[in-house]
């Protein structure tokens, strides 16, 4: 239980804030509060000896985490900041689309126009005109 507490001590101790693995909420049964009051002791020479905050803080995220790792509750492996920035809302995602088919759309019509009379081009046309409202935006913000 000391090696764990101490491999975990010195893995914080040199890992910034916002690499740290988010902890989970541990339930407070029976096995783990004999863990936690197990550690308890452990920490005080640690906690003496630390001169600043930052220190401390280190050792309190430390022993957390040992605790987690004797309970055996699961951790992510990769920091959360890379995790949460990588998230592209539903919405913005269909959007983009939405308008990337646009850009595209207005493409083939411009090259139609300016006298691409490819049967592609002339099919495309007779879509837009056969199913007008597949190609126009909507005004009345109903989603199909």
């Amino acid at each position: 239980m000391r090696s764990i507490l101490e491999e975990s001590m010195l893995e914080t101790r040199s890992m910034p804030l916002e690499n740290r693995p988010r902890l989970p909420r541990i339930p407070l049964s029976k096995r783990n509060r004999v863990v936690v009051r197990a550690l308890n002791p452990m920490m005080v020479t640690y906690l003496e000896a630390s001169r600043d905050l930052c220190k401390t803080d280190s050792i309190l995220f430390g022993a957390a985490l040992a605790v987690c790792r004797i309970i055996g509750a699961k951790l992510p492996m990769a920091g959360r900041a890379t995790q949460q920035s990588s998230a592209i809302p539903a919405w913005r995602k269909r959007i983009e689309d939405r308008i990337a088919k646009a850009r595209a759309l207005i493409g083939r019509l411009t090259s139609f126009r300016s006298g691409n009379n490819r049967p592609l081009e002339w099919r495309l046309l007779g879509q837009i005109l056969v199913c007008p409202a597949e190609y126009h935006a909507e005004t009345n913000g109903a989603h199909r």
